[in-house]
């Protein structure tokens, strides 16, 4: 059996998670939460993990009923990410390495959601559409690689979300995208927001730019409600997402879909994704907010795989960094 500890802090969430032999046996998690209208930055988003990332870790070895000599390897999110919150996690990262005589590890954040989206749904081979506040790539594996069949080329989906959340002060609790979805649902009017596929790839920026503008005009006279206005950019956001997936799966002739990231708890995505699978006879797969959401566990997950393949990362190479693609890395543990 083997039993490995990941550490997740790339953003505004920390997490530790530990992994043995693919079952989950704890996954602990805090939130840095900033007042409706603000995003979260770098410095005071490190503040917060330096504060309770002990705390979490505690919290981890005592769900899972472990100590120390129990673990195997220690990962870490390695990046993409902010470089603040990233060096608090690794050094932490580090030190536990060292202090228990472990193997220490660097792990892709993006093949951390891939690996434990496949997991916990038992996708064999997916297509995946991997949408958060960070990222948004259409992806599949062929030949050693997760390959990248599409992105964005500006924003994350789940940034463009966020921003607007902040123009029309919705609050950050428990996350800005979540309550866009709530409010969503109360929505009865179509706005008619730009729409931005650009071959297999997709741009956000200016329908940002297009709904910060419009959106007071349209409020201040009554035109429309702030649920229409949260509907109406779902709806289109979504539906770019899906037309870029579909058309990779056309490309790779695959039958299944997997939604990983944060954005992917969405239930209206999944329904629309659900939606077009159905059409094409293809099956969709997607995990809830414990696993969609960044958390320790997936870095443990792609963490366990990657140790039984053999890998680890020297203490001199355990450096973080703020740009790390998905397909950059090798996927050694796959045929």
């Amino acid at each position: 059996m083997t039993v490995v500890i990941g550490f997740e802090g790339s953003a505004n969430k920390i997490g530790v998670g530990i992994i043995r032999d693919g079952e989950v046996l704890s996954n602990p998690r805090r939130t840095y939460i900033t007042p409706p209208g603000q995003g979260f930055l770098p410095g005071e988003t490190a503040k917060h993990h330096r504060s309770v990332i002990l705390t979490v870790l505690q919290e981890a070895l005592d769900e899972a009923g472990l100590k120390a000599a129990d673990i195997d390897c220690v990962a870490y999110t390695k990046g993409p990410g902010m470089g603040a919150p990233l060096v608090t996690v690794a050094i932490v990262a580090r030190t536990v390495a060292q202090l228990w005589g472990k193997p220490l590890l660097g792990v892709n954040h993006c093949i951390g959601h891939i690996e434990m989206g496949r997991l916990i749904t038992n996708a064999q081979n997916p297509t995946v559409l991997y949408v958060s506040g960070g990222n948004t790539q259409v992806i599949a594996y062929s030949e050693r690689r997760y390959r990248i069949f599409g992105e964005t080329i500006d924003i994350a989906v789940g940034n463009c979300l966020d921003r607007f959340a902040r123009v029309i002060k919705i609050s950050n609790d428990p996350s800005p995208g979540y309550n866009i979805e709530q409010m969503a649902k109360k929505g009865k009017k179509y706005i008619e927001l730009p729409y931005t596929v650009k071959g297999m790839d997709v741009s956000f920026s200016g329908i940002l730019s297009y709904i910060e503008d419009a959106a007071h005009k349209l409020l201040t006279t009554d035109q429309c409600t702030p649920e229409d206005l949260c509907f109406s950019l779902q709806e289109t956001l979504f539906a770019m997402l899906v037309e870029i997936t579909e058309r990779a799966m056309a490309h790779c002739g695959s039958q299944e879909v997997l939604i990983v990231g944060g954005v992917g708890c969405n239930l209206r995505l999944q329904e629309m994704m659900g939606v077009m699978c159905k059409e094409r006879g293809a099956r969709l797969f997607a995990t809830d907010e414990r696993f969609c959401i960044d958390n320790g566990a997936m870095i443990a997950q792609a963490g366990w795989e990657m140790f039984r393949a053999g890998h680890a990362t020297e203490l001199s190479d355990s450096w973080i960094t703020q740009r790390y693609r998905t397909d950059e890395v090798e996927v050694t543990w796959r045929d």
